[in-house]
Order: C-alpha cells, then sequence, then structure tokens
C-alpha cells in the first residue's frame, strides 16, 4: 500500500512512524515533511494546503490512502476533492470540519444537541462585544472564530484584558479572517483533559486520554502556543468521566453532527474542562492534536492503516484497538522567543543519541546542507515512554537533555499535574 501523509509538523511525524509500522504499507510520501519525516517516508515539496498538486500527485503517484494531518486543508476540502476524484483519503469533509473551523458554529451544534459547555455570546463588532464584558465581568474567554494555530484564544483576568483582545481579533485582525466574529465564552475553572477518537460517522471509539501544555512557560505561565507538551494518561480522566464523555459527549456530537448534514468521518479531538460541576467542553477539533499525537499514537498497539480503514468502510465497531498500559510524556523544544518572533537556521545536536522505549518527533525542522537545522517555533518533541508517568517524565527529561541549539527553550514541568494530585 502506498500512502501520502499531508503536512509536515511533530503530529505528521508521529502518523508518519506509526504508519511505518504496518505491514500493510510498501511506500510512504509526505508533503510537505520535514528532516525527521525523510528518515521514514519520501518527502515531497507540496505545501500542506495545496489541494490541486496533492490531488495531481496522489493520482499520479497511485496513491491508497491520503492521511490529512493539519486542519487547514481539512477546512480548504481536501477531503471533499479526494473523494470526488474517487481517492481514499482519512480525515473530515469540509463540512464536518467546521466543527474546529467556526467556534460559533461547534456552540450552536453543543447547545441544540445538549453538549455540556460553557454559556457564550458571539458578536462580529466590537462595541457590543465590550458591552456585554462590562455587563458579564471577568475572567472571561475570547476566542477568534476562526483557526489560527492554536493562539486565537485569550483567557482574560480582568476587564482590560478581555477589551484589548476583543479590539485586536475584530479591529486590528491580528488573526486576519478568523477574526471576523469573536465568541466570548463563560471562564470555566477546573482541569484540562485532551480526548481524541475514531468515528466512521456511526460509531465512536475513544482513544486513551492525554493532558496539553498550552502555555509557554512553567506553571502555565505566558501567552498561549500550540502545545509545550503532552502526557498520557490523564489521572484526572476517571472511569466514570470516560463514560460521560463517551455517552453525552462524544456520541451526541457525532450523531448530532449527521443529522446536520456534517457526517463525520476521521479522528475528532474533544478539549475539556473537568469542573466541580462536571465534565465541560471547551473545544473541538477534527484531526489529530499536536502534541497529544505524540505520546498518545506511542501507546497505540492496534495497526492504524487497519483502523482507519475500518473507519473509512464503516465498520469502526467490529474493529478492537488495543493500547499500551505504560505512559507517555511529549516535551516540546522551541525556538527562543517562540510564540513571538524567533530565529531559525539553527544547528540541532545530539538528535541521534536517543536511548530505548524514545523517540524525538521533528516538528519544524530542515536540512541545510548535511546539518539538521531548526525551522519552526515548535522544533522538535521529545517522547519516551515509561512504567509510571514519573517514569516516562524521568526518561524524557534525560533525552531532552542530549539534544541542544541555540536558545532553545522547553518546559521543565510536562505532566507534573498527574503526579500533585491528592490520595
Amino acid at each position: 500500500m502506498k500512502m501520502l501523509v499531508v503536512g509536515g509538523g511533530g503530529r505528521e511525524h508521529a502518523l508518519v512512524w506509526k504508519l511505518a509500522q504496518s505491514p500493510k504499507v510498501s511506500k510512504i510520501y509526505c508533503a510537505p515533511g520535514n528532516a525527521g519525516i525523510g528518515e521514514l517516508a519520501e518527502c515531497v515539496d507540496i505545501a500542506a494546503h495545496d489541494i490541486d498538486k496533492l490531488l495531481s500527485f496522489a493520482r499520479e503517484e497511485k496513491i491508497d490512502l491520503t492521511v490529512v494531518g493539519p486542519e487547514a486543508p481539512l477546512m480548504e476540502g481536501i477531503v471533499n476533492r479526494f473523494i470526488a476524484a474517487g481517492l481514499r483519503i482519512f480525515g473530515p469533509s469540509r463540512e464536518a470540519a467546521e466543527i474546529e473551523g467556526s467556534k460559533s458554529l461547534a456552540k450552536r451544534i453543543m447547545e441544540k444537541y445538549q453538549i455540556p459547555t460553557g454559556a457564550y455570546r458571539v458578536f462580529d463588532n466590537s462595541e457590543d462585544a465590550v458591552a456585554y464584558i462590562k455587563n458579564t465581568g471577568t475572567p472571561i474567554v475570547v476566542k477568534a472564530d476562526g483557526l489560527a494555530a492554536g493562539k486565537g484564544v485569550i483567557v482574560a483576568q480582568t476587564e482590560e484584558e478581555a477589551i484589548s483582545a476583543v479590539k485586536e481579533i475584530l479591529e486590528d485582525k491580528i488573526f486576519g479572517t478568523a477574526g471576523i466574529k469573536v465568541v466570548i465564552e463563560e471562564y470555566l475553572e477546573g482541569e484540562e483533559v485532551s480526548i481524541l477518537a475514531f468515528t466512521d460517522g456511526e460509531h465512536v471509539i475513544p482513544m486513551v486520554s492525554a493532558q496539553d501544555h498550552k502555555r509557554v512557560f512553567d506553571n502555565d505561565k505566558g501567552p498561549n502556543t500550540g502545545g509545550m507538551g503532552a502526557y498520557s494518561p490523564a489521572p484526572v480522566y476517571s472511569p466514570e468521566i470516560a463514560r460521560f464523555t463517551l455517552e453525552k459527549i462524544l456520541k451526541p456530537t457525532i450523531a448530532g453532527l449527521k443529522k446536520e448534514g456534517r457526517t463525520y468521518r476521521g479522528v475528532i479531538y474533544a478539549g475539556l474542562m473537568v469542573t466541580p460541576q462536571g465534565v465541560k467542553v471547551l473545544e473541538f477539533n477534527a484531526r489529530f492534536g499536536d502534541p497529544e499525537a505524540q505520546p498518545v499514537l506511542m501507546r497505540l498497539k492496534t495497526d492504524l492503516v487497519d483502523i482507519m480503514e475500518a473507519v473509512l468502510e464503516g465498520r469502526l465497531a467490529e474493529q478492537e484497538i488495543k493500547w499500551s498500559d505504560e505512559a507517555a510524556v511529549c516535551v516540546v523544544l522551541a525556538s527562543g522567543g517562540y510564540p513571538g518572533s524567533y530565529r531559525t537556521g539553527e544547528k540541532i545536536y545530539g538528535l541521534n543519541q536517543t536511548g530505548p522505549d524514545a523517540y524525538v518527533f521533528h516538528a519544524g525542522t530542515a536540512y541545510q546542507r548535511k546539518d539538521v537545522v531548526t525551522a519552526g517555533g515548535r522544533v522538535l518533541g521529545v517522547t519516551a515512554k515509561g512504567g509510571t508517568v514519573q517514569e516516562a517524565i524521568c526518561r524524557v527529561y534525560r533525552e531532552v537533555e542530549k539534544i541542544r541549539f541555540t536558545d532553545m527553550h522547553y518546559r521543565t514541568d510536562i505532566g507534573k499535574k498527574a503526579l500533585d494530585r491528592p490520595e
């Protein structure tokens, strides 16, 4: 089987790494890929959003299955285009992917189908939004309605912060067309957990839990990023919460989307907040999370190709998915200055010293002659397994110490919440 993976980040490296383990797979291409992906797949110089070129390539190379990593091509209708051309592709249609592409749509669907989430209002002008903030009070959450690479969410502790966020999004257009509208949400107190699930549009099988670390600095300080690390499993996600999430969140969401004419096939990601009042949805994403995919896929024992084919053929209910009992932790190594401005082209040292039960997933890397250099904000996702979260944390940070590049930055507390829980 010849496969094409669309994207070039840490999530896509994890997908390529897992797909390459399948005996069904003879060849993997990745567009555009990165330096690390190039060790497992043939990288193709086509941008992830260039659907015309990707479609032509898939036809010419007779690709058997295309897997879409990032959200942008999903929102641009890559799945619709490939299906119309008679090609197999794993990912939701443009209509289904709008549950990520429009936060206001996601909120409307949750409200309609009684899926627990925070109270909200949608605004397209700053005057009304500011009046609402002044009337409601803070803390409050301000979100750009569209795709903003994981950075369009501002948790405002003060009225000044909230008003500033509204004006930056609606008036200054810091997120471009993603900020035509803002969603202003109730601030939810609690602990976050990420749940990814496979679905064929009828049946839903959740993956193991994970917890992301969005803020750039230790102790959840600083601005939001695309994710500075993740671990799996998350102890906050008890068996009772898992049952509630499947029956009251995931199943009703997939059923609701189908009723709306948006049948969803692929991976759906639910960002949840476990509050004293129960579990509530913060957001939905239409694909594997990044960096959650790295520790989650490291724990997957079942052939990922088998699962993807079951999704596409509507027989997910027949599929038994097995997971390792071990924990896994991913620590993102970022360029200094990220998520603001940063330098690229810095030589990376120590990449080939990884021990057993560990793997370095490349995110923003490239080749400069024979050297691997930095080429993005999030550069690497060092990931390791262990018998417990504590063991995995110790192991991953030993691996992190082997790698260096100029101005390398990472959080030193990934997974700490799992250890600090009351007995």
